[in-house]
């Protein structure tokens, strides 16, 4: 198995790498809870609906838990926290939730690894390490929406 992609060309004419080729991965659909419970009775002997229902209620603890500030580690998985879009004040006095705080998102980091290899070390990302890619089949473009991922 291996992450599909297509190539795409950069049309932003005020780019430096205008005109320059890209690999962009293609999604060639998306699984919902059900889904993915399905394939988890498959792999294991806990019944499709108890599955259902430990990933519905991780979805509720994890929303009650990061929004009281809390960073949420799944192992294997990786870690979900808060993280706010603000607007810069000119002090701290100044400074207003209501004004200066503008959005939020979930910020995720996928768990990592060290490898080393001689006197060099790097970090790898544990659901990535198995990672290939392969270029989308023709045939496929016409089927497959244009969503990407990264």
């Amino acid at each position: 198995m291996s992450v599909l992609y297509r190539l795409y060309q950069n049309n932003n004419k005020t780019s430096k790498t205008y005109g320059k080729y890209y690999g962009r991965s293609v999604m060639l659909g998306t699984l919902k809870t059900e889904d993915i419970a399905n394939l988890i009775q498959q792999n294991c002997t806990v019944k499709k609906s108890d599955v259902v229902a430990v990933l519905k209620e991780l979805v509720d603890v994890m929303n009650e838990y990061l929004n009281l500030s809390y960073a949420l580690k799944l192992e294997g998985l990786g870690t979900f926290k808060v993280g706010l879009k603000t607007q810069a004040a000119d002090s701290v006095e100044e400074f207003a939730p209501s004004s200066n705080i503008v959005g939020c998102r979930i910020n995720f980091l996928p768990e990592t690894y060290q490898v080393t290899s001689g006197t060099k070390k790097s970090r790898v990302r544990t659901m990535m390490k198995q990672f290939t890619v392969q270029k989308l089949p023709e045939a496929e473009k016409e089927t497959t929406s244009e969503t990407t991922g990264g």
